[in-house]
């Protein structure tokens, strides 16, 4: 699997360019034909903000935030949904750690005493 099927796994149900999808490959320095490392976690955080990406664009649409009324059912809850997915994606980017800082991590713990 390369990135850029990697991403589309992320955001299923988006549709997207193929075009779109490298360009916001390339803007989270990935090569979209590269073979995706889920062992690498840089490589993931950067799948991670792609779909972040994506979803902030669409956000950005206020066409898309509206609510709509087919028949007797209001759709109203996308706005709510799509900012939930928001923040919830931010604070797993947030969370994740590269491979520079996994690799320099310590495992061991001092305790001083006087």
């Amino acid at each position: 699997m390369n990135n850029k099927q990697r991403l589309e796994l992320e955001t299923k149900g988006i549709q997207l360019s193929p075009e779109e999808l490298v360009i916001y490959l390339q803007e989270n320095n990935l090569d979209p034909q590269a073979e995706y490392r889920p062992q690498s976690a840089t490589n993931k955080k950067n799948i991670y903000r792609s779909a972040l990406a994506i979803l902030e664009s669409i956000a950005n649409n206020p066409a898309n935030l509206k609510s709509y009324k087919i028949d007797d059912m209001t759709i109203s809850d996308f706005a709510e949904s799509l900012m939930a997915r928001i923040d919830q994606l931010d604070r797993k980017i947030r969370l994740l750690k590269d491979d520079d800082e996994i690799q320099n991590e310590s495992n061991f713990f001092m305790l001083f005493q006087d």
